[in-house]
């Protein structure tokens, strides 16, 4: 029985999740979330004894701990990372870093059950962190790699082999609220744009929660933020 705890400080929300799955019966599944902008230090750590009080367990019987590990607020990763690798380190256990773009995407799946999303995040400085998927029975499939760019550089990716989907792109993120300057084509192609939603731990606690069972963890001083400005510029100065 697997039991992880995710955490997450990557935007304006701060959450944390405890995730408990059995075989053969239903996943327990006990979180908090609200929207603290620059209260991240003070609250992430309560969150934490909630979740577990809630759950009536120690922090010992966690299995894993993951992390929102980016891209979104280099202050609020570095908060969260700082968090997890203290819990892991001091528990001895493994650490498990989550896609915030990815968490987003499955977040609307499971909540609205949509299929195509574009995930983009305000990365400041007139670009935006973006990401697509498609999602199919609780599944998130990446269309194209998390990348940093302007806004008016976006282009609607193709379907996974070709198919053909009766479903509009739904845009999710705080990179939406650059909407002006998105390409015509993107902005067509958009049945739905949700600028409001915030990255959930709860979302990345499922998504961890299969990572780990792939054997993706990691021991605690491995694992980093992403943060993709850094790769990016690292890339044009080669």
């Amino acid at each position: 029985m697997p039991i992880l705890l995710a955490l997450d400080a990557s935007s304006s929300a701060c959450s944390a999740a405890l995730l408990s799955r059995r075989d053969g019966f239903d996943d327990q599944l006990v979180s908090r979330f609200a929207l603290t902008p620059r209260e991240h230090t003070r609250r992430l750590l309560p969150m934490v004894d909630e979740v577990l009080a809630e759950a009536g367990l120690p922090a010992s019987a966690l299995d894993a701990v993951a992390y929102g590990r980016g891209p979104g607020s280099f202050t609020g990763l570095r908060i969260a990372a700082g968090v997890a690798q203290g819990l892991a380190f001091g528990l001895d256990r493994p650490l498990v870093g989550v896609s915030t773009l990815e968490a987003l995407a499955l977040g609307g799946h499971r909540r609205h059950h949509y299929r195509q999303l574009i995930t983009a995040l305000d990365a400041r400085m007139g670009e935006i962190y973006v990401a697509a998927w498609q999602c199919r029975d609780g599944r998130v499939l990446p269309l194209m790699e998390e990348a940093v760019m302007p806004p008016s550089r976006l282009r609607l990716p193709e379907l996974k082999d070709n198919a053909h989907d009766d479903h509009d792109w739904v845009g999710i993120g705080s990179g939406w609220t650059l909407w002006d300057e998105m390409p015509a084509e993107v902005q067509a192609g958009l049945g739905l744009c949700l600028p409001e939603v915030e990255a959930d731990a709860a979302d990345m606690a499922l998504l961890a929660m299969e990572a780990l069972a792939r054997g993706e963890a990691r021991a605690p001083h491995e694992v980093q933020p992403v943060y993709l400005r850094d790769q990016v510029a690292w890339q044009k100065s080669r």
